[in-house]
C-alpha cells in the first residue's frame, strides 16, 4: 500500500524540464492562442445550443458565468503549478508531487476523457457542421459514411452496432488523422497554423456579435428562467431536471466542457521559451477572452431565435438564419468548421504530452517517451493517440460521450485545486513566480464549485465510478505498477534497473 502513495520529488520534476528532448519554441502569444484555439469550439458551435434548448432556456447566460466562475479557480490554481512545476504532463504530473501514483494515475487515466475522447467529440461536431456545408453547396455525402456505427437505443436501454459497413463516420475519421499528421511535423507548424485558425474564427464570432446584437427581440428572455420539468433519463432511467436551478446547474456543467482549452496550456510547459513566466498568462488571459466571447454569444443566440428552436447540431448557423443575411450564414459555417478543427488538434496535442510524461515514468510504455530524432516531437505516441482518437470519432455518436468528459474534467479540477494546498502546506520554501490570489479561499472555492457542479450531472457518476475509472485500475496493476520507475527506485537496490536505452539516456531524472 506504500508504495501506491510514492511521490515524485519535486527536485526531481524540476530536473525533467532540463532533461526534456523537446523543443521550446512556443511564445505567450502562441500558449494564448492555444488556450483560445481549444476554448473556441463544439462548446460555443454545437454544445450551447442543446442546453440552452433542453436545459437551461434563456438562462444560459447565468450557465456560462457558473461554468467560468468554476473554471476560474481552477485556472488560477493551474497557473501556479505550472509556473512552479513547468513539464509537460499537467494535472498528471501535479498529482504525482502531491498525492502520489496511484492518485497520479487515476488523473492520467481522467485526463484521456478530458483531451481524447474529447477530442473525439468536437471531431464529430466538426463533421456534422462540415457535412451540413457540403450539402449547402449541393453535395451530399452518402448517410452511411457520415453515421456513427454506435447508437443509443431506448428500446433496448443500450448500445446497438450497425457495424462498419453500414455506419462509420468517415469526415470525423479523416479530419483526426490529417491533424495527427500536422502534429507528427512538428509543434511550430501546428501552433502556427493555430495562430491563423484561432484569429479566423474569433473574427467570426466577433462579426456575429456585432451584426447581431442591435438585431436582439428581448421578447424571447421571458420567462427568463423556465419553470422546471422532470424527465427520466432513457440512458439511465434516473430522473433529470429541466430548466430551473437544477438546469441551470446541469447546463454549467456540460459546458465547462467549452472552457477546457485554458488547461491544455499547462500541457506546452516544456516546448515554452519561458514558462514560468508565461504559463499564467497563457491561461488565464485564454479563459478571461473566452469567457466574454460565450456570454455575449448566448446573449445573441437567445435574443434572435426562441431557446426551443436550437436543439440543432449549429446553432449559431439557426441565429444567422433569423437575421436573412445569406453570406453571414456560410461565414458562420465555415468559421465553425475551421474552429473546430484547431479545437482537435490542441486536444490531441494535449493528450500526447501527458503520454509523454507517463511514457518516461514507464506508467506506460517507453515507446510513448520516444521522441524523433529531426522532428522532436513524440511521433509514435502521436500516431498512437491520433488513431484511436480518430476510430472513437467514426464509431460514437456525441452524445454518449458529452456527459462523461465533463463529469471527468471537473473532478481533474478539483485535484488540480486541492494540489495547490498540499504543495503550500508541504513545500512553503518554493520559488513560486505566479501565486494564486486569496490563498487559501481561492482552491477551496475551486474544489466547492467544481463538486457543486458535477452535481448536476450526477446521472453520469454511475458511469465513471463504476465502469470507466475501474478500468484505469487494473491496467494500472497489471503494467504500470509493474513497470513504475518511481517504484523501482523505492525498491531495494538489486531491483532498481532502467530496461529501456531512452531512459538510460536521460537516467538524471532519477
Amino acid at each position: 500500500m506504500r508504495t501506491l502513495f510514492l511521490k515524485k520529488s519535486i527536485a526531481q520534476i524540476q530536473r525533467e524540464t532540463g532533461t526534456s528532448e523537446l523543443k521550446r519554441s512556443l511564445s505567450a502569444l502562441n500558449l494564448v492562442s492555444l488556450g483560445i484555439g481549444c476554448i473556441v469550439g463544439a462548446g460555443i458551435f454545437s454544445l450551447t445550443g442543446e442546453q440552452t434548448a433542453v436545459y437551461a432556456g434563456p438562462a444560459i447566460l447565468i450557465s456560462f458565468v457558473f461554468a467560468a466562475i468554476a473554471c476560474a479557480f481552477a485556472a488560477l490554481c493551474y497557473a501556479e503549478l505550472a509556473s512552479t512545476l513547468p513539464v509537460s504532463g499537467s494535472a498528471y504530473t501535479y498529482a504525482y508531487a502531491t498525492l502520489g501514483e496511484l492518485p497520479a494515475w487515476i488523473m492520467g487515466w481522467l485526463l484521456i476523457l478530458e483531451y481524447g475522447i474529447a477530442a473525439s467529440t468536437v471531431a464529430v461536431s466538426w463533421s456534422g457542421y462540415f457535412v451540413s456545408l457540403l450539402k449547402d453547396m449541393n453535395i451530399i455525402i452518402p448517410a452511411a459514411l457520415t453515421a456513427p456505427t454506435l447508437l443509443y437505443d431506448p428500446n433496448i436501454g443500450g448500445l446497438k452496432a450497425l457495424g462498419l459497413s453500414h455506419a462509420f463516420n468517415l469526415p470525423a475519421f479523416g479530419s483526426v488523422m490529417l491533424l495527427t499528421a500536422l502534429l507528427i511535423m512538428g509543434v511550430k507548424e501546428s501552433a502556427t497554423m493555430n495562430n491563423v485558425i484561432v484569429a479566423l474564427k474569433v473574427t467570426v464570432l466577433v462579426l456575429l456579435i456585432v451584426v447581431g446584437l442591435p438585431h436582439i427581440n428581448t421578447a424571447f428572455w421571458h420567462p427568463f428562467i423556465p419553470n422546471p420539468v422532470v424527465i427520466n433519463d432513457t440512458q439511465t432511467s434516473m430522473p433529470v431536471v429541466h430548466y430551473g436551478w437544477p438546469g441551470i446547474l446541469h447546463a454549467a456543467a456540460v459546458i465547462s466542457f467549452a472552457f477546457v482549452g485554458f488547461e491544455a496550456v499547462s500541457t506546452a510547459a516544456q516546448e515554452a521559451k519561458n514558462p514560468q513566466r508565461d504559463m499564467p498568462i497563457g491561461i488565464l488571459v485564454s479563459l478571461a477572452v473566452c469567457t466574454v466571447l460565450y456570454v455575449l454569444v448566448g446573449m445573441v443566440l437567445t435574443g434572435l431565435v426562441h431557446y426551443t428552436d436550437l436543439n440543432v447540431p449549429d446553432p449559431l448557423a439557426v441565429a444567422v438564419d433569423a437575421l436573412h443575411i445569406g453570406w453571414l450564414k456560410w461565414v458562420v459555417k465555415t468559421g465553425a468548421i475551421i474552429g473546430m478543427f484547431s479545437v482537435t488538434l490542441v486536444l490531441l496535442y494535449g493528450q500526447t504530452r501527458i503520454f509523454y510524461s507517463m511514457g518516461r515514468d514507464r506508467l506506460l510504455p517507453a515507446l510513448f517517451a520516444t521522441i524523433h530524432p529531426r522532428l522532436h516531437t513524440p511521433h509514435w505516441n502521436t500516431l498512437i493517440v491520433g488513431f484511436i482518437t480518430a476510430f472513437v470519432a467514426g464509431f460514437t455518436p456525441i452524445d454518449i460521450l458529452g456527459d462523461l468528459v465533463s463529469l471527468g474534467t471537473l473532478l481533474a479540477f478539483a485535484i488540480v485545486c486541492f494540489s495547490v494546498l498540499y504543495l503550500r502546506y508541504t513545500h512553503p520554501e518554493m520559488p513560486r513566480v505566479f501565486k494564486v490570489p486569496f490563498y487559501p479561499l481561492t482552491p477551496l472555492l475551486g474544489i466547492a464549485a467544481c463538486v457543486w457542479l458535477m452535481w448536476g450531472i450526477l446521472n453520469m457518476m454511475e458511469l465513471l465510478f463504476l465502469y470507466y475509472i475501474p478500468v484505469g485500475l487494473l491496467v494500472y496493476f497489471f503494467y504500470g505498477r509493474k513497470h513504475s520507475l518511481v517504484r523501482k527506485h523505492a525498491l531495494p537496490a538489486p531491483e532498481i534497473a532502467l530496461t529501456s536505452p531512452v531512459m538510460e539516456q536521460n537516467s538524471s531524472i532519477l
